[in-house]
């Protein structure tokens, strides 16, 4: 890997491994690349035909990014329809597969534009105005070794602990504890898994950080403690602007201790979000992030582990200065007779209000003594939020995992907290979208990834929530989050047979949570990815145009059915596989598919999962959550003639242990003896597990089963 300062880069911290970089100049580049600095920078790549572009994170369009343009610039948007340049994070991470094979990483937390074939077709280009920043060049073999070099270079993925893979439930907004409680009693009398019910912005004092309503949530401490034994941890939300508010805490020593982001005028500088006015904690001071991390422990000590960050852009509704220029408008133009000119201008007044660019040029954040405005350090800003969250974690409870993910992200910050990809709508195209941003978030070091299950935003419907969730079972973050005043969309919130059909698919995801966090944990320790395009694998022109199936782990590919009214999809077998349709995860329902495009049949019911050939896929039990699950039972289901092997690792889940080496690790193999009959090997420690039983199904369709007793 080469890596390229050119003027005066901010250290973003996004890469920590610097081992096998290589400092070099400009000209030692390939000549294909062509890099020009003026005031600004371009950096320019002539496509072939086939090319491909991977990469970029969490944004809009496929998989492929060739045919669009794109922004990183961290931006509150959840319309995110395919002409969005940016959505809410920063990933300038991309691979170029073809003839040539190489990885581009921008190090530069401002505004950069890649225009990927967009401008001209085979054209790509990458600029920004800021000339101060680091390239990193990284050739390979490969996409996905350019991937895994990339993601050995900015460290290991955040680890969250193990009921964080359990189901989550979410809605803005729960209003008190007994409306959570009743939640979580539906759940139970239900029978559906449900590990984490979160508290949005309403539980708040008057939408205060750090603070909890005593009307609506009285004897806190003591509700979390009857929710915990429910098996339902609750997961508030912690917002970035905090409340201009005499006698609040955050708002008096923020301000004693200089503590906020400053206006050009030194003063701090004033925003809005949910409660009105508000300054913005100066989370790039480190001594700013020590403070704001600390006070996480004022829920903490009342018995919360985990958090969600939000609105951490920074997401503005409006600033003074931004308000008046609106308001005044609004005021010179009142009585006219507005003509088509006047009145588009004056809509879009109001409508650029928020997020306003003109505002993220008026702050500036104090960097080691030196002011730098905020518009040319923007996409660190929810990074550094978290990071001092993070920190705070290891630093005050380094015995214990604690779930952390955020809206905002730039690459590093995926060693904090995962994301999930915002605000979204209920829409089947957003439903898309999510399947085709996990591979390329996973690029960018975010493993601990999903979207809002159902969409956020809109009135969803029965038929979407549950082939969103059917997909949204093999995310790492599994949650159903929904807005004030759309339709309800909880499990339970739908007819009878829809609720059942979800019930089963969730105890699926608890079946699967042996594979799932084993798959996630050798995805983070090896720096290799969770969610694979199926062109990382298979080489062939096909595979690699796939833009609606995944490879998850390293024994099954999923694809799922993202079209309303539909019994079924057309789908692409790189190689001969194992088709499990899932009812419910006992049912032994399996069909060898033949390489080759297919028509897949698929009820409402089921959730389509393909074996791999020579591989196998781990399958528990469920439970109502993660810690109650009894997997002394489990089941291996191998598709092969010959031989198939799996590792299986497993950990505490609760503890950082796993960092010092104490995890397991076992062999699991299935070998052919002829006449169709065959054995199982184990070489290591299986915790908790003491019979494995076995089902192996071969080319022809016929199906074996045994069992493995450990003593």
């Amino acid at each position: 890997m080469n890596k390229i300062d050119i003027g005066t880069p901010f250290n973003t911290q996004a890469i920590i491994n610097f081992e096998g970089i290589r400092n070099t100049k400009i000209s030692d580049l390939p000549q294909f690349l062509k890099v020009e600095i003026t005031q600004g920078f371009k950096i320019s790549f002539k496509m072939d035909r086939k090319d491909i572009v991977y990469g970029l994170g969490e944004n809009v369009r496929g998989i492929n990014k060739r045919g669009g343009i794109y922004e990183s610039f961290c931006s509150d948007d959840f319309t995110h329809t395919p002409d969005k340049k940016s959505l809410y994070a920063a990933h300038n991470f991309l691979v170029v597969d073809g003839d040539t094979n190489f990885g581009l990483f921008i190090d530069h937390p401002g505004l950069v534009t890649f225009d990927i074939g967009y401008t001209h077709k085979d054209e790509l280009v990458i600029s920004g105005d800021n000339p101060n920043f680091s390239l990193y060049f990284i050739p390979g073999d490969s996409s996905l070794s350019i991937t895994k070099k990339f993601r050995t270079a900015i460290g290991l993925s955040f680890i969250p602990p193990k009921w964080a893979f359990g189901y989550q439930q979410s809605r803005w907004s729960y209003p008190d504890a007994e409306s959570i409680e009743n939640i979580g009693k539906e759940f139970r009398n239900n029978e559906i898994p449900c590990d984490t019910i979160y508290l949005d912005i309403d539980y708040m004092e008057d939408f205060k950080n750090f603070t909890v309503d005593n009307s609506k949530f009285p004897n806190f401490k003591e509700f979390v403690a009857k929710m915990k034994g429910m098996g339902i941890r609750l997961i508030p939300i912690i917002d970035a602007g905090c409340k201009i508010e005499k006698g609040y805490p955050i708002y008096e020593e923020g301000i004693e201790k200089g503590y906020y982001c400053v206006d050009k005028e030194g003063k701090p500088f004033v925003g809005a979000v949910w409660p009105g006015k508000v300054h913005f904690p100066d989370f790039l001071n480190e001594n700013v992030g020590r403070w704001f991390g600390q006070k996480y422990d004022f829920l903490i000590n009342q018995g919360i582990e985990g958090f969600w960050n939000d609105m951490n852009e920074p997401a503005i509704f409006y600033s003074e200065a931004g308000l008046k220029k609106a308001m005044d408008k609004v005021t010179s133009m009142a009585g006219q007779n507005l003509d088509i000119y006047s009145f588009f201008d004056l809509k879009s007044t109001m409508e650029s209000i928020s997020n306003n660019i003109d505002d993220y040029k008026s702050f500036y954040h104090n960097v080691n003594g030196k002011l730098i405005n905020h518009y040319d350090l923007h996409n660190l800003y929810g990074y550094f939020m978290t990071k001092s969250a993070g920190e705070s974690f290891i630093n005050n409870h380094p015995d214990k995992r604690i779930l952390l993910f955020s809206r905002a992200s730039y690459v590093g910050m995926h060693r904090y907290g995962g994301i999930w990809t915002g605000d979204n709508k209920s829409w089947w195209e957003h439903l898309l979208l999510n399947i085709q941003m996990m591979p390329s978030v996973n690029m960018e070091g975010f493993l601990y990834s999903g979207a809002d299950v159902g969409g956020f935003g809109s009135n969803s419907d029965s038929e979407l929530v549950t082939r969103w969730t059917q997909f949204g079972i093999f995310t790492p973050l599994f949650r159903n989050h929904a807005a004030l005043g759309t339709r309800k969309q909880e499990p339970f919130s739908f007819d009878i047979g829809t609720t059942n059909i979800i019930k089963n698919t969730i105890q699926l995801r608890y079946a699967l949570i042996p594979y799932i966090y084993s798959e996630y944990m050798k995805a983070a320790l090896n720096n290799d990815m969770y969610f694979k395009p199926l062109g990382f694998v298979y080489t062939s022109e096909q595979s690699k145009r796939i833009e609606d199936q995944l490879l998850v782990g390293d024994s099954i590919m999923v694809a799922p059915v993202y079209t309303p009214n539909s019994f079924g999809r057309n789908v692409w077998v790189p190689e001969d596989m194992l088709l499990w349709k899932v009812k419910t995860y006992k049912n032994r329902n399996f069909e060898v598919v033949k390489e080759g495009f297919k028509y897949i049949d698929l009820e409402l019911d089921e959730t389509p999962i393909f074996i791999r050939k020579n591989k196998m896929l781990v399958v528990g039990n469920h439970g109502n959550f993660v810690s109650e699950i009894d997997n002394s039972v489990i089941t291996l289901i191998a598709y092969t003639d010959d031989e198939a092997s799996y590792e299986l690792y497993d950990d505490d889940g609760v503890t950082h242990k796993f960092r010092n080496g104490e995890f397991s690790k076992s062999v699991l193999k299935i070998t052919a003896n002829g006449d169709n009959n065959y054995s199982l090997s184990v070489k290591g420690e299986v915790i908790g597990v003491k019979t494995i039983n076995y089902i192996v199904v071969n080319s022809l369709g016929a199906v074996y089963e045994g069992n493995y007793s450990i003593e």
